[in-house]
């Protein structure tokens, strides 16, 4: 039976400060770290630690789980910017488990793997699915790979934060080309819920109906039934952005095409996702696709109301 870890969380955005307080909440002592002070204010009025740096987290810490937007992210908290060995490779203890779980290219994570098992640290190349709600709830899914000792040391923590963890090989990689298939599924989802909606409701049927027929019907989806609401209150409050699925789709490209493999739905979301970012709502939540077509076609989108 694994002894209770001790677990930092890096990034606490709405995924990282759900991870935190889940494991909070269930009895890991847990520390977390952001360079926004809004985070970090949220994380400790939720009864949180806030590390004082990346080397105090590093020597306070058994797991780290880095929630951090991108690989770029990723790599300079693991190895300090321009190599300068300032970042968690050179300050965590030897045995100690790293969790990257930004959406990333696959090929980057065997290549981390490597260099920290250079100085003794595990790593689980773990993305996470399921979104904020599911974060909060400790009920995130886990889409992840590496070896047994490094699950085996992470186990207290990845029951705390997850619902389900899927162990997908014994080395990094898998769990990020898992995490890759899903954003396509996900990016491509959300274009046809806002295309669809975008079409219902220039042909004049009730929006609010017309969620609740689809809801109820063959062509729901989860993220139809998650991001539509957003429509029809006219609240694009970014859970996940529309830059999200620009930087998630453009991974899911750029990995098909090493493959020679083609991908012409996905494509058409990434063009979709990119003119509604060029129309000034990249920071807006994903669901601001729809604004593409209200643009194009000159429809009347619910409002926020007051």
């Amino acid at each position: 039976m694994s002894e209770a870890k001790v677990l930092g969380v890096i990034g606490l955005g709405s995924m990282g400060y759900g991870a935190a307080v889940s494991a909070m909440k269930r009895g890991v002592s847990t520390f977390g770290l952001d360079s926004s002070a809004a985070a970090r204010e949220r994380f400790a009025a939720a009864g949180g630690q806030l590390a004082a740096s990346l080397a105090d987290l590093a020597a306070r810490c058994d797991v780290v789980q880095l929630l951090v937007v991108n690989a770029m992210q990723t790599e300079a908290v693991l190895f300090g910017r321009n190599d300068d060995e300032g970042g968690l490779a050179a300050t965590l203890r030897r045995g100690a488990v790293v969790i990257a779980s930004a959406t990333v290219d696959p090929t980057l994570p065997p290549q981390w793997e490597a260099r920290l098992a250079e100085r003794g640290i595990h790593l689980i190349d773990g993305p996470v699915s399921g979104g904020a709600k599911k974060a909060a709830e400790g009920q995130m899914t886990v889409m992840a790979s590496g070896s047994e000792a490094a699950f085996a040391r992470a186990a207290p923590v990845l029951d705390a934060i997850a619902g389900k963890v899927y162990e997908l090989g014994d080395a990094a990689g898998p769990g990020s080309t898992a995490k890759m298939v899903n954003q396509l599924l996900a990016g491509v989802h959300i274009a046809a819920a806002a295309e669809a909606m975008a079409l219902g409701i220039r042909a004049g049927i009730d929006p609010d109906a017309l969620y609740e027929v689809i809801s109820n019907s063959a062509g729901a989806s989860w993220m139809f039934q998650n991001r539509v609401p957003h429509i029809l209150e006219g609240d694009y409050t970014p859970l996940s952005s529309v830059n999200i699925f620009v930087k998630d789709l453009g991974i899911v490209l750029d990995a098909a095409r090493k493959l020679a493999f083609p991908l012409p739905l996905a494509a058409a979301a990434h063009q979709l996702y990119l003119a509604t970012a060029a129309a000034g709502h990249g920071n807006e939540d994903d669901a601001a696709v729809v604004k593409f077509y209200a643009a194009l076609a000159g429809i009347e989108l619910p409002q926020k109301k007051a």
